[in-house]
């Protein structure tokens, strides 16, 4: 079934404390071991199982068509709207941390985040290494990538570079975000969330006809706020205290003949919160976990707009599809730069310039074109073919101040201001792309494709307008792919791909003196990979898994220089990556399913000449914010309780290895455990859950930055929240 026909079916610590917990942890694991093990000696004396005991077909889009996903050779995962919502999850940053060889820190400001897939990380004002693409729509900014999620039809998740398809910025994957369609019946929805720290959410939709078969709307919106948990002593309040983040969301679809699906998306999110919570670590250990003590409260604010259009159309020889986006984006944020206060730091920064405040001012505007043709997929050979468009304006300025008095928002006053850094960034990109694919037998299919991506960066100084500084560069890069696949039987296949990513290069900010360069090298990375996708047990049980070796060219990091306070981003002309994914999913009996997958990934910096004089003897390193190895497993159980009641419980647990902060490797943390839990009742149409995220409340720092890196004489790290819970009621009708 096309997608057209199928949007014309919508009817519906102290020591002693840590000891405790390790034996906790301890007895967890092996429940979940015991749990596995149940699951396979279940499965293995079954008999006939009633096919309510089946794992149910997911239909994905990975490769811009409908497939399930068992017969799509890339290594993914796909939750649906109802998996999400029975795993508590309601942002991007949850979802991912569900998925190995995936970790996403939420730091600095509001709409910050830092994604690591593979190996490959996100920094600060550059290009992100995953590629979010809502509704069709590619969010190539780094700051589009946290974001609430309400109403989700499906997340998908694809491993590895993609750049063939999705050309630049999915060099490490992609991440595809489909909302729910407006119905052609009346429906809405109410989800409304309580939990400590006075946190509230209230979610609410409703959708139906508004010309039966015809036209179609949907209204969404989403409220959210919290006084906080993470405090500072000095300040006595709750600095990452959440003021308002609300959203909300229009849709119409129009359905104008049997061949023609036109779809208009609007979105509107405002926000303002907390910020530049740090704490400062004396010691330089990571594991030496300590409150944030700064003498400002830290804020930003600001709004994201999203307006997309698309419009598919059934062509008989092929579908049409044409996705239109606009998004105009603004964060402004401002905190301590010395992230300390007069009692534990006298001096203020650098001990000698008191206490010293720092803020920008971002604002971000994107349009996007894409059109691409598709062939049917009930055909020998397939292919897709498409064109890409992007306009980016960024417009940043940068200030560090003094604080008079402390505490103070300094930022527009003159007489303060130590750094003022202001430019503009403007990018200009279009890439060309196919791919096809050719069942050389029944069993042996062929897939190559080729996109060519175009880039131009430019940057005006505006800090020294006297100077008239304009800097340029144009960037390209074939991103080829080759992928054979071979179906062992009906229900296993075996894969080997040979896939490229690309990731944007840019300019750091004016004024970057040597030896750092103002021109930072796009990043190109080369995969080999070896994978195999199994169903067994008449789909009760399914086993995926895979083997990958990558190149990484001019792997791009980042870090601040201390003699001027500059961000810089630099590359590390090479750094090799492998490691491998396996995935297990399972249904017990009728009810309960359990799940698990194990992730590696070992980062090994072979040239890092580039920088050699300012970081000497890093070869043979890990890349920042590597993770060898984790794990994350658990289950779900839902039982009749009898007179219309169920009842549900999801556990997810995940097993971090060590995390190595920096290029140097010696900022290192420990391995970390982390639960997750769910239960509830339904009742048509109500439901009632009690839920907790970090259940055993486990401290740690989200990120972590060494004082060699972040231009300051000590480190900091940003706290990540402690357990939090509280009571969810959801409501259909």
């Amino acid at each position: 079934m096309t997608s057209i026909e199928q949007s014309r079916h919508l009817n519906h610590s102290d020591h002693g404390t840590e000891e405790a917990r390790g034996a906790d942890m301890n007895r967890v694991v092996a429940g979940l071991m015991a749990l596995a093990f149940t699951a396979c000696s279940g499965i293995a004396v079954s008999a006939q199982p009633a096919a309510t005991q089946q794992l149910k077909p997911v239909i994905v889009t990975a490769q811009r068509r409908a497939q399930n996903i068992q017969s799509v050779p890339i290594q993914m995962m796909a939750l649906s709207g109802r998996q999400l919502a029975a795993a508590g999850v309601t942002n991007t940053q949850q979802a991912l941390n569900l998925i190995p060889n995936v970790t996403v820190a939420h730091s600095f400001t509001f709409l910050n985040s830092f994604v690591t897939i593979r190996g490959v990380s996100e920094i600060n004002n550059a290009d992100p290494p995953m590629l979010v693409v809502v509704d069709g729509v590619a969010q190539n900014s780094q700051k589009q990538l946290l974001m609430d999620l309400f109403n989700v039809k499906q997340v998908q998740v694809l491993m590895g570079p993609q750049g063939g398809l999705y050309g630049q910025n999915a060099i490490g994957g992609v991440m595809i975000i489909t909302t729910r369609g407006p119905t052609n019946q009346f429906h809405s929805h109410l989800d409304l969330k309580y939990g400590n720290g006075d946190a509230y959410s209230a979610t609410g939709s409703v959708s139906g006809p508004l010309i039966k078969d015809k036209l179609l709307f949907s209204i969404d919106g989403n409220a959210r706020g919290s006084g906080g948990l993470i405090r500072n002593p000095y300040l006595r309040r709750n600095v990452d205290a959440v003021n308002h983040d609300d959203t909300i969301r229009a849709r119409l679809l129009a359905l104008p003949t049997s061949w023609l699906t036109l779809d208009l998306r609007g979105d509107y999110n405002g926000f303002k919160g907390g910020a530049t919570w740090d704490s400062v670590v004396f010691s330089g250990n990571p594991n030496d976990i300590r409150p944030p003590q700064s003498d400002y409260p830290g804020g930003s604010s600001g709004h994201v707009s999203d307006l997309a259009f698309k419009i598919e159309a059934d062509m008989g020889f092929a579908t049409l599809t044409a996705v239109t986006g606009y998004t105009n984006l603004a964060e402004d944020y401002r905190g301590s730069l010395d992230f300390t206060n007069p009692i534990i730091n006298p001096g203020g920064l650098f001990g000698f310039l008191g206490p010293v405040g720092q803020g920008q001012n971002l604002s971000t505007a994107i349009t996007s074109q894409e059109i691409h043709l598709a062939s049917p997929n009930a055909q020998r050979l397939r292919w897709i073919v498409g064109a890409y468009f992007e306009q980016t304006t960024k417009s940043l300025l940068t200030r560090a101040f003094f604080e008079t008095p402390i505490g103070s928002d300094q930022f527009y006053n003159p007489a303060d201001v130590i750094i003022n850094r202001n430019e503009d960034d403007h990018n200009h990109s279009w890439a060309l792309y196919g791919q096809v694919d050719y069942d050389l037998t029944r069993r042996v299919t062929a897939t190559v494709g080729l996109r060519y991506d175009s880039n131009t960066v430019a940057q005006t100084n505006l800090a020294n307008p006297g100077f008239g500084d304009v800097v340029r560069k144009t960037e390209t890069d074939p991103e080829p792919k080759a992928t054979l696949t071979y179906d062992f039987t009906r229900r296993a296949l075996g894969y080997l791909t040979y896939s490229t990513g690309f990731r944007g290069g840019g300019f750091n900010s004016p004024g970057i003196s040597a030896p750092f360069s103002e021109y930072f090298h796009p990043e190109t990375l080369t995969n080999y990979e070896a994978g195999f996708k199994t169903s067994w047990l008449d789909r009760r049980l399914i086993v995926n898994g895979d083997y990958y070796y990558d190149v990484d060219h001019n792997y791009q990091f980042f870090f601040v220089n201390a003699t001027n306070g500059s961000q810089i981003i630099q590359n590390l002309n090479r750094v090799h990556i492998r490691g491998l994914e396996l995935s297990v999913q399972a249904v017990v009996t009728d009810g309960l399913q359990v799940f698990a997958g194990l992730g590696t990934t070992h980062t090994d910096i072979i040239d890092s000449s580039s920088v050699s004089n300012a970081f000497p003897g890093i070869d043979g390193n890990h890349t920042p914010k590597t993770i060898p190895w984790n794990l994350k497993a658990g289950f779900q159980y839902d039982r009749p309780l009898g007179n219309g009641y169920k009842g549900t419980l999801r556990v997810d647990y995940t097993h971090d290895g060590r995390e190595y902060w920096q290029v140097d490797n010696r900022a290192v943390q420990k391995p970390l455990d982390l639960l997750n839990a769910r239960a509830g009742v339904e009742f048509a149409p109500w439901g009632v859950y009690l839920w907790s995220r970090n259940l055993t409340n486990e401290r740690y720092y989200e990120d972590y930055n060494p004082a060699k890196f972040t231009g300051l004489p000590y480190d900091i790290g940003s706290l990540a929240e402690p357990r939090t819970y509280g009571v969810e009621v959801t409501a259909d009708f």
